[in-house]
């Protein structure tokens, strides 16, 4: 039976054949790719690839998709054939898991594996779903919309925050149904970041990630800011990132 899914918007653009290495981003709970619209396109040879789930945005017409589990298999077969160079994955908060489960489905069937995980201020897995926002109301919701919508330099209006809102409690519907019962260790590195400033994720309920791959494979970073620092995209995080791929590429 013919696939109905088009693998040709899970990205807001094609990537480029000049890059030596890629790293896909995962967007925040209720929003979309453009979240990344601040980040430059590449940093030097290193690709910055938006990925855009569907639901949202120039996908709103498509069906959510439902759960992390199903995003990764809808990601993965969408971005096999860019996975051709040294790649990694990198969310923050609800775009961290989704981010690890694309990377657990690539393990479990025997395809090439970032090689790093970037999780911004999230807890592990096995010790959610965690977050003040799993709990809240709808009304709840639509303020914090406004309110990051604010910090993104848009003006919020009712239909918009509507029309997030929907995508949002979609969102966090998949968070509050992904939980493993332990630890899966990953082939790949995973780099935590933690934001100084932080009020939702505190850098030291990270640290359960540890157990998610080798231990000369784990490491943790402190920046400063606060939970909304890396949508301006600062040059310590952006730093960080390309710092890791530019490693992993010379030791290949």
């Amino acid at each position: 039976m013919p696939s109905t899914r088009r693998p040709n918007k899970m990205l807001l653009r094609p990537p480029k054949q000049d890059s030596t290495a890629r790293l896909f981003c995962f967007p925040y709970s209720g929003l979309g790719a453009s979240m990344y619209n601040k980040w430059p396109d590449r940093v030097g040879d290193i690709e910055i690839c938006r990925i855009q789930p569907p639901g949202r945005e120039n996908r709103i017409r498509e069906p959510h998709y439902g759960t992390y589990e199903e995003l990764a298999e809808q990601t993965v077969e969408a971005l096999l054939p860019h996975f051709d160079r040294p790649f990694a994955f990198f969310g923050h908060c609800g775009g961290a898991l989704p981010g690890f489960a694309t990377a657990l489905h690539l393990a479990n069937s025997g395809l090439p594996t970032p090689r790093t995980l970037f999780v911004s201020s999230q807890v592990a897995p096995h010790i959610g779903p965690f977050g003040r926002f799993l709990e809240m109301t709808n009304t709840e919701l639509a303020v914090e919309l406004a309110e990051l919508t604010r910090s993104m330099g848009g003006t919020p209006t009712p239909d918009m925050i509507q029309m997030s809102l929907r995508v949002l409690r979609a969102d966090v519907t998949a968070n509050q149904k992904y939980h493993l019962a332990a630890p899966v260790p990953l082939p790949c590195e995973i780099r935590v970041i933690g934001w100084r400033e932080d009020q939702e994720i505190r850098p030291d309920q990270m640290t359960e990630w540890s157990a998610y791959t080798d231990a000369g494979k784990y490491t943790d970073t402190l920046l400063e800011g606060g939970h909304h620092a890396f949508l301006d995209a600062p040059a310590e995080l952006l730093a960080e990132l390309t710092r890791t791929l530019r490693t992993t590429e010379s030791q290949r």
